[in-house]
């Protein structure tokens, strides 16, 4: 979007946790780090630097953690950098932020934005990290209950030939669900009366359903079709986002990380595990809105990322394995196992 440039080539690129006989966060410099982090900081450089070239950038850099002082030091002694800093005519500062600062933002549910739900719940799309696949079929007459049906290509959200495409997404970007959604209605309606298609505005509340009852309306006409396919795969994104089970249970995370956050201020870390432990269901005992063990995992890192300092101790310690153990059998009872589970053990 205007405001947001994603560099998904490193996506992967995070700071080396301190780990025991890890380096210290002082003592961090490019040389003290593995190899492949090098590389990969290395090439964030030059990247920043052929982007700040084509903008005629002469930049100062401020860090907040260490790997991003490695990554400002970097790229104040780089080169061309350096040479294009002597003839660049516009002045910008760039801030450069660990990313493991703020975990908690990373797995929070706080944001109410339809864009952030996209992303988080549909299948990414096959060689992708910013895109996701759109599920195509209900704009054909192929009637199929398979989820995973791929004689039809699936869409995605990068729609930069459809102008009313582009604006929706921005709108998914910037605005609140409820308006977000309303809107996707909106240029559904303006496209379907430019197409004298027989739409019946309604007002109130925009429901799934709803929008899908419009999207048929272009199912049969070839030449809506084609007009307006890019704001369609957007609105069907946001059809099977809200039909999602993962976005109804996003509601739940989002009172228990509140639950979680009062519960930090009134008591120490051992009783809020213990109120986690018993939610800590295996494979036969869940119910679809019980947490999976992806969801436990994300809840943990929230927590240890908001709660500050730990005070440790024998409390915390018999706590803390009755949350392993109870983990570990979780995910040793899962018949299936997810590609991040399988990762993980």
């Amino acid at each position: 979007s205007a405001e947001l440039c994603l560099l998904p080539a490193l996506a992967a690129l995070l700071p080396p946790l301190p780990g025991p006989g890890g380096p210290g966060p002082a003592e961090v410099g490019l040389g003290a780090l593995p190899t492949e982090l090098r590389e990969a900081v290395r090439a964030l450089v030059g990247e920043l630097d052929s982007l700040f070239t084509a903008l005629g950038l002469r930049e100062e850099s401020f860090a907040v953690g260490a790997l991003s002082r490695v990554i400002a030091a970097e790229l104040a002694s780089y080169t061309s950098a350096r040479n294009r800093r002597r003839t660049a005519t516009n002045k910008a500062s760039v801030i450069f932020v660990d990313r493991t600062l703020d975990l908690a933002g990373a797995v929070g549910h706080h944001g109410d934005n339809l864009a952030e739900k996209i992303l988080s719940v549909l299948p990414k799309l096959p060689g992708h990290k910013t895109d996701v696949m759109v599920n195509m079929v209900e704009l054909t007459a192929l009637q199929t209950t398979d989820e995973t049906c791929s004689i039809i290509a699936p869409g995605c959200l990068a729609q930069p030939n459809d102008p009313a495409a582009k604006a929706l997404w921005e709108s998914f970007m910037n605005l609140k669900q409820k308006e977000a959604v309303m809107e996707a209605r909106r240029h559904l309606v303006e496209a379907a009366s430019r197409e004298n298609l027989p739409i019946k505005m309604s007002m109130g509340r925009v429901t799934p359903e709803q929008l899908s009852s419009y999207i048929q309306l272009f199912r049969n006409n070839l030449k809506a079709l084609e007009n307006h396919c890019g704001l369609l795969q957007l609105v069907l994104a946001t059809v099977q986002t809200l039909k999602h089970p993962q976005t109804s249970k996003w509601d739940n995370f989002l009172a228990f990380e509140r639950l979680l956050l009062q519960t930090i201020g009134e008591s120490e870390m051992p009783s809020v595990l213990n109120q986690l432990l018993p939610m800590i269901k295996s494979y036969n005992e869940r119910t679809k809105d019980d947490y999976a063990c992806e969801d436990f995992l994300v809840l943990l890192i929230y927590i240890y990322s908001v709660v500050g300092e730990i005070k440790c101790g024998k409390e915390l310690d018999i706590a803390e394995e009755k949350v392993k153990r109870a983990l570990v059998k979780a995910i040793c009872d899962e018949p299936e196992p997810s590609p991040l589970l399988q990762k993980i053990t």
